[in-house]
């Protein structure tokens, strides 16, 4: 399955495994590359020390290619980032911040980079910062989105139309099928955050791995635009957010409710009812928790089998 993204990365598959916080160690990357894809650690919910040991530890389970997904909004990422080279790193997918602000560092250091984005509007900015690939992310992903409420299989279309180098589509695609309509439309690979989440190596809570499995269409909602737009499971926490925003509270009193810690509460200490519960609308199309190499087949037999019926 050779294609831009499979040479750019030096792997099998076009299938990139999101870095989500609280769930993305180097248990999940490793059986991820290991698989055949491209395994990311989740850079987000780590201390710098904590991702140093994920880095190393990864080194040893796997001799394939694996990443750091480093979100750029947490005030320590020039820390983060200086282990990343120091560690021999050589994949970083970049998200939530500019990407001109560590492009040229990352580049200066033989690293291969690509940015998460939710519009036309940034994928070229992204573009012109040098990054070597860009995530176009729908509305459909779960955690932190867009504000534009763009949907994966529009957004993918436009992006498409104005870039020049590969695309990743994310956002709702869990299946081989969903792989396959994302390419049809213009992506080179597809990265996939929920399908992990509920996997054997992800380090989500076993509550939380199961509440996934057993989500339906209509459970997950879009909130928070004021802070930062997160897609989350309906729970107690989420009842309570809109009881606020009923009463038409300011921006104050989100960031008290949200407080601090409360998506480790939710993904990774397993508390349903008052943690943030991130997810994708198509958790409603995941029924079982499996290994990640399972998964990865799963994706590439489905994938397979729809391109010769359908293409």
């Amino acid at each position: 399955m050779k294609n831009r993204i499979t040479e750019l990365f030096k792997i099998e598959y076009p299938i990139i495994q999101a870095g989500m916080v609280w769930n993305s160690g180097w248990k999940l990357a490793s059986a991820v590359s290991n698989a055949g894809g491209l395994g990311l650690i989740g850079a987000g919910s780590m201390y710098p020390d904590v991702l140093r040991e994920h880095i190393q530890k990864c080194k040893n389970a796997t001799n394939k290619p694996f990443g750091v997904n480093v979100p750029m909004l947490y005030p320590n990422v020039e820390e983060i980032l200086k282990i990343i080279v120091e560690e021999g790193v050589k994949i970083v997918f970049t998200s939530a911040g500019n990407p001109k602000t560590w492009t040229p560092y990352l580049k200066e250091n033989g690293i291969t980079v690509v940015h998460v984005v939710s519009s036309v509007k940034f994928a070229l900015k992204s573009e012109q910062a040098g990054v070597d690939a860009v995530v176009a992310e729908g509305f459909e992903a779960g955690g932190h989105n867009g504000r534009e409420e763009t949907t994966t299989f529009t957004l993918i279309p436009m992006v498409k139309e104005k870039l020049t180098i590969p695309l990743i589509a994310a956002g709702g695609i869990a299946t081989g099928k969903g792989m396959l309509a994302a390419m049809v439309l213009g992506a080179d690979g597809v990265q996939i955050g929920s399908r992990f989440v509920a996997c054997e190596e992800s380090s989500a809570h076993i509550n939380f791995k199961e509440k996934v499995i057993t989500a339906e269409d209509g459970d997950t909602h879009l909130t928070l635009k004021e802070l930062a737009p997160v897609r989350l499971i309906k729970n107690k926490f989420y009842t309570e957010l809109q009881e606020l925003y009923q009463q038409n509270a300011d921006i104050e009193q989100l960031k008290n409710k949200l407080g601090k810690g409360r998506a480790k509460l939710g993904m990774f200490e397993g508390d349903l009812e008052n943690g943030e519960l991130e997810i994708g609308q198509i958790a409603g199309l995941i029924h079982a928790i499996k290994p990640a190499a399972e998964i990865v087949r799963e994706i590439v037999s489905d994938f397979n089998k729809a391109k010769k019926e359908f293409c």
